[in-house]
């Protein structure tokens, strides 16, 4: 009796190390993402957004980037987000997905390196930055450093809870099954990558096991190529209800993981041989023949399909018909050679680079109001990305129009000039104020802030007039139209009445009881932000009009 207690101890002292070490080690790899990318700020999207005008540019910047945050998925989830946003076409994003599984090698190269004695003092250098430093970027880089030393940790403390396995016969057997059938540990790699939404952790836990010899190379090889296939699982999950180019970029994904582990494990045993040949050759320990095995398979696998993008494209465009309905968001009139030899035609391209300006802001404050009514994700993300291509085309059209400021102008066109870059800022600005009303919206669904059916109605009916203000203010600049630009005028005198009104029912309400105070200053604050739109779709009016229009009037 007494053994069989021991024995019971000692499972749940397994299972303890072994699911805290894997927590605090995800918590690693977390941090230490977290640190880098917050280092490396916008430079991310930069990267991604200036780096992939071919193939292999993307290829590249999918390295770069996931080694910057350290996560594949990761990776392939801001593809699919910028696919989604129209940032980066779906061809684009076939070369970051495979850039994105080369990059992921480099975690295993770092545990390769053996230093989890000094696990402790690099978490405790981390924390005293992370805690005393006033400087953000050193926050930052105690983050990651808080996190490299999380990680080896965590994979200590999984080592030491996965050592009494080698005494179980369950586990001998299993390792001898799956050293008999490879499939078997594909399915195994696949699983738990897909449960524990973490390659890193699969390679990590697969370099002990290899290292404490309780498992052989044979046997470990499929694990890590199931690892690959299991690793897809996050972009798919990102791509549901996605648009058809992300859906596509998600599938792709898929298609070239699980088509590289068919690949090599039809020659597994000879790539088995080369690794056990570069393990002998380089006097590798048997950490950093697992980290060898899975970067050389992830760099043969994308000279493999890098030829064949294309045809992987085309592949995946059948599977998923569609238009691909993406948005440019860069601008493709802002040819400079036009603001000396040919002013007026330069002031009509910057003119175009507006509408398409304002036209966004439009799709903007649309899925603004999407995120309100059904809280999805995707719409919030979809109005932060655009937000941020508006601030980017603001910065492009204004230099611009500076440059063309120098050039001779006839007095129309003078007017004309200030009037567009005088309705560059108002349309960046409306991109300002619906970020705003994401993020209320955003403190609401964490706060679960309820507001009324009746809140919600004025809100959606705010909503409607604010984006028939902005398109008749696109409309009204786009021709020069001052009918549409005293419609404008209309709309927002509608707009003013509107917000008073409704501030006055939401004072009834709370007097009344059926609506809490949290729900009050969220609510008056996106009607707050919704009636500022339609101030500046006024100013563009007036620019238009070429007067300001009284208060009185409006």
């Amino acid at each position: 009796m007494k053994g069989l207690n021991s024995v019971e101890v000692n499972v749940q002292q397994m299972l303890f190390e072994f699911f805290g070490g894997l927590g605090i080690f995800l918590l690693g790899i977390k941090y230490m993402g977290e640190g880098l990318q917050n280092s490396a700020g916008d430079r991310l999207k930069d990267i991604l957004d200036k780096f992939t005008s071919n193939p292999l540019m993307g290829v590249l910047a999918g390295i770069v980037v996931t080694i910057l945050i350290q996560s594949s998925s990761g990776t392939t989830v801001l593809a699919i987000g910028l696919v989604n946003a129209g940032f980066m076409t779906f061809r684009q994003s076939i070369g970051v997905i495979m850039g994105a599984n080369v990059g992921t090698t480099v975690t295993s190269f770092i545990i390769g390196v053996d230093i989890g004695a000094y696990a402790l003092p690099i978490i405790s250098i981390g924390a005293l930055i992370m805690y005393f430093a006033k400087n953000n970027k050193l926050q930052n880089y105690g983050h990651a450093i808080f996190g490299f030393g999380a990680l080896f940790y965590g994979l200590e403390l999984m080592g030491d809870g996965l050592k009494p396995l080698r005494y179980l016969q369950a586990f001998q057997d299993l390792m001898v099954q799956m050293s008999e059938v490879p499939i078997l540990g594909v399915v195994i790699g696949t699983v738990f990558t897909f449960v524990v939404q973490s390659s890193s952790a699969t390679i990590g836990i697969l370099q002990n096991l290899i290292q404490d010899g309780m498992i052989k190379l044979d046997a470990a090889l499929p694990v890590l190529f199931g690892n690959n296939i299991g690793t897809t699982i996050t972009a798919v999950i990102a791509s549901i209800g996605a648009s058809i180019a992300a859906r596509r970029a998600a599938l792709t994904h898929v298609i070239f993981n699980v088509l590289g582990a068919i690949l090599i494990m039809l020659v597994l045993s000879p790539y088995q041989l080369l690794v056990e040949y570069l393990t002998s050759m380089l006097d590798l320990n048997a950490k950093m023949s697992i980290a060898f095995a899975h970067g050389i398979f992830n760099i043969a696998a994308v000279a493999v399909f890098f030829p064949l993008i294309g045809v992987l494209a085309n592949l995946v465009t059948r599977i998923i018909p569609g238009e691909d309905s993406v948005i440019e968001f860069k601008p493709t009139h802002l040819d400079p050679i036009f603001i000396q030899q040919a002013p007026s035609v330069a002031l009509e391209q910057a003119k175009e680079e507006i509408i398409k300006m304002g036209e966004y802001a439009y799709k903007g404050l649309e899925e603004s109001a999407n995120f309100l009514n059904n809280h999805e994700q995707k719409h919030a993300d979809n109005a932060l990305q655009i937000e941020n291509a508006l601030n980017k085309l603001d910065s492009q059209i204004t230099d611009y129009l500076i440059d063309l400021a120098s050039a001779p102008l006839s007095d129309a066109d003078s007017e004309k000039h200030t009037a567009l870059i005088d309705s560059v800022r108002d349309i960046e600005r409306i991109g300002d104020h619906f970020e705003n009303i994401i993020e209320l919206i955003e403190y609401k669904i964490k706060n679960k802030i309820i507001i009324t059916d009746d809140a919600r109605a004025d809100l959606n009916e705010m909503f409607d007039k604010t984006k028939d203000i902005v398109q008749e203010a696109i409309e009204a600049i786009s021709d020069m139209n001052r009918e549409k630009a005293l419609d404008v005028v209309k709309l927002e005198n509608q707009i003013d009445r509107m917000e008073k009104n409704f501030r006055k029912k939401h004072i009834i309400r709370l007097n009344e009881g059926s609506c809490s105070g949290p729900s009050g200053i969220v609510y008056v604050d996106i009607l707050s932000n919704l009636e500022r739109i339609g101030d500046h779709a006024l100013n563009i009016a007036e620019d238009v009009l070429g007067e300001k229009i009284p208060e009185t009037v409006h």
